[in-house]
């Protein structure tokens, strides 16, 4: 007889996600995916000035900040079609990638490695093995015995204080636990080094951004970073070369300690490898325009469907209509008024909350599809779609990662293996360091055509009457982001945002196919039901963002929750 299994809230996550499951012979035979909240920024977006949309819409999330403010405006601008100057695309650049890398590092270290690093285990470890183990794993200059001795006495602190702090509520001890007490000690090192890099590298946003979370720089056109080598009010080649700094020093930490710690997780847990997949249409767009028109990117993207790497079809401008035409949204299990699938500029946005029904509506995320079909979307999607359309850097880092984990298991490990709980992770961590490489380019493109004389930011806009359509796209760090405008007479008549975990953690669509999160628990194991460590492992594999999928609001203004901060 099945077991039913209720996980409310999922935590290490943004936002309220709730996962039901059922387990029999100590596997997940069903799963339910339910946001347990309601965005309505749609609403509140009705009747605005288009060109404010982005800063309504950043507040969505406090952890998907600078996303929500790309993906507004470049809706706007291709409603438009306005070019934008080539500065103000590589000052975007350098900002979507700064957060790329802050969210990536805080997801594995801060968020995820806890489901697979058993930090009670590390106090029993040899400090002498542990820094042996991590300097044969690469040069990091900071894997010394002195460094993470002292990381295990900090520990050992902890334990003897009687108080754990954020790991105090683990499944320490976990049957699924498998790593060596050395390599849960190199594991717990890293975790206190990825706050200090991944600090460094948001300063590049707070830079370019004037502040952090919710940037300010943006435009309908361009950026408001004002360009003079010579004006100390400016974006100076003193300000410049701070960033570039910031960069180098998180570079070395992606690339000599993330990728190789995911790696090695992935080769003490291969098995993983074999849970997981779930959805296998993947869709990924391309992102890092070098061009006014957005139709040359440092990253491809595109459409793999059923897995097949093959099968490939590219995603080519701001502007494709195989994107623009492909998308809807069900919400036939869904709390929202009516049965319908529709394109975003045809969608409503009326809530019509019933209760949770197993075979009916359960949950306030919609359920996006592309070319009929649920589609998995974040890092796997997009290194898969790059490693297909040929992209370099890409197939460089996958590689490395992949021989990494083959030389640690001892034997071959291919693309096949990143289609798993265990693959979202290892290609989160290659896509951390292309986007290393890829700030360095976009930094080195701004000095070059600020040295040119080019001090151009922004692009007037001009809102002709009638009506007019646009949709905006950006690879977030959770994957394929999209906002979708219908402008009347200057104002916005219809606003919907399709995000990377409305994707994700949507509910059964139109065809009553399971998302990609209830997809990818089914077979995976469950050692305990009263601890479901195998659940999360999974589902933090997508780095949930639930506030971007929904928002909650009371219509009659009453109080739904207080919070007292101890």
């Amino acid at each position: 007889m099945a077991k039913r299994i209720t996980v409310d809230p999922i935590t290490r996550i943004e936002g309220h996600l709730r996962i039901d499951c059922e387990v029999e012979n100590g596997r997940v035979s069903n799963a339910w995916s339910s946001g347990q909240m309601w965005r309505g920024i749609e609403v509140i977006l009705q009747g605005r000035d288009p060109r404010d949309a982005w800063l309504f819409t950043q507040r969505i999330c406090g952890v998907c900040t600078t996303v929500h403010a790309i993906a507004s405006v470049r809706a706007v601008e291709n409603a438009l079609e306005l070019e934008i100057p080539v500065n103000a695309q590589y000052i975007r650049n350098l900002l979507i990638a700064a957060h790329g890398l802050h969210d990536h590092i805080v997801h594995f270290y801060q968020l995820s490695a806890l489901d697979w690093v058993d930090i009670v285990s590390a106090l029993q470890a040899d400090a002498k093995a542990a820094a042996k183990l991590g300097q044969s794993l690469s040069d990091w200059h900071r894997n010394s015995f002195q460094e993470i001795k002292g990381v295990q006495d900090k520990l050992k602190n902890f334990v003897n204080s009687g108080q754990l702090g954020v790991f105090g509520s683990g499944y320490w001890g976990h049957p699924a636990m498998k790593l060596s007490p050395e390599v849960n000690l190199l594991a717990a090192t890293h975790y206190f080094q990825a706050l200090e890099y991944q600090r460094k590298i948001n300063q590049v946003v707070a830079i370019l951004g004037s502040k952090t979370p919710h940037i300010q720089n943006l435009a309908v056109g361009g950026v408001t970073n004002p360009v003079d080598p010579n004006s100390p009010a400016s974006l100076t080649t003193e300000k410049l070369y701070h960033i570039k700094s910031l960069i180098d020093e998180t570079e070395a930490f992606v690339k000599q300690v993330y990728l190789l710690d995911v790696a090695a997780v992935g080769a003490f847990y291969a098995d993983w490898t074999g849970y997981g997949s779930g959805v296998t249409n993947y869709l990924s767009v391309p992102d890092l325009p070098q061009d006014s028109k957005g139709r040359e990117f440092l990253l491809p993207g595109g459409y793999i469907p059923s897995g097949d790497v093959g099968a490939f079809a590219p995603i080519q401008s701001f502007q494709d209509d195989f994107f623009g035409q492909n998308v809807k949204e069900s919400i036939k299990h869904s709390w929202y008024d009516g049965d319908w699938e529709r394109h975003p500029w045809q969608e409503e946005t009326v809530p019509k909350y019933t209760s949770f029904e197993d075979n009916g509506k359960y949950s306030w995320v919609k359920a996006p599809s592309f070319q009929g079909e649920p589609a998995q979307v974040g890092p796997l999607a997009n290194v898969l779609c790059m490693y297909a359309a040929g992209h370099q850097p890409t197939r460089q880092y996958a590689g490395l990662a992949l021989k990494t984990v083959s030389t640690l298991l001892g034997q071959e490990v291919g693309l096949d293996a990143l289609h798993s709980t265990i693959g979202r992770h290892a290609a989160r961590a290659v896509r951390c360091a292309v986007l290393a490489d890829t700030l360095n380019e976009n930094w080195s493109a701004l000095i070059n055509n600020i040295g040119q004389g080019d001090y151009t930011i922004c692009n007037k806009p001009e809102f002709p009457k009638g009506e007019i359509r646009g949709f905006g796209f950006h690879e977030a760090p959770r994957g394929t982001l999209s906002h979708w405008v219908v402008i009347k007479d200057g104002k916005i008549e219809n606003y919907q945002c399709v995000v990377p975990s409305t994707w994700n953690a949507g509910p059964r669509g139109q065809k009553d196919a399971p998302g990609p999160y209830e997809a990818s628990l089914v077979g995976n194991p469950v050692a305990d039901p009263e601890k479901p460590l195998e659940v999360l492992r999974t589902i933090h594999s997508f780095d949930p963002c639930l506030a971007c999928a929904i928002h909650l609001l009371d219509q009659d203004s009453r109080e739904i929750v207080k919070v007292k901060a101890l």
